[in-house]
This record gives C-alpha cells, sequence and structure tokens, in this order.
C-alpha cells in the first residue's frame, strides 16, 4: 500500500489508492485525506465511481460466462499491468 507523504494528497496519489480505498486499508488519518481529495475532485470521484460499478458488474459474472476472447483479454490486461 502507497504511503502518503503530503498533507494534500494529488490525483495520482488518488489512482494509485483506490482498491486500498475501496477495501478499508487506508489509515483513518489517509481515508480521510483520500475522501477529501474526491469531495475537491470530479475526476477522480467519477474514477472511483467507475472502479466500484466495474467490480459491481464483475462480481456478478461467472468465469463460465466470459468468451475465450474476452478471458484471454482479461488475462492479457492483467499480465501488462503487473509488469508495469
Amino acid at each position: 500500500m502507497p504511503t502518503l507523504r503530503r498533507r494534500d494528497i494529488v490525483c495520482q496519489q488518488a489512482v494509485e489508492l483506490v482498491t486500498d480505498y475501496l477495501e478499508g486499508a487506508l489509515s483513518r488519518r489517509d481515508r480521510r485525506r483520500f475522501e477529501t481529495h474526491l469531495r475537491a475532485c470530479t475526476n477522480c470521484s467519477a474514477y472511483v465511481e467507475q472502479i466500484k460499478r466495474t467490480i459491481e458488474l464483475s462480481g456478478s459474472m461467472a468465469a463460465e460466462e466470459l468468451s475465450p476472447k474476452a478471458r484471454q483479454d482479461l488475462v492479457q490486461l492483467y499480465r501488462r499491468w503487473r509488469n508495469q
């Protein structure tokens, strides 16, 4: 989990912290700072809502429902992300 070093966070930090935020893994202080940023930043706020919706939709889908191509695309995306 990234550690916040400045008093106010910037968009790049917010994007890096979305997963920890949604999983409840941020400290109370960092969560407060994150939510302060969201209140002031419509772009990051919209991004968090998109991620929530993606999780909601993908969580309701069984792996068997994915086409082989969709499954392959997701695996490739994950591998590219992990190798960054």
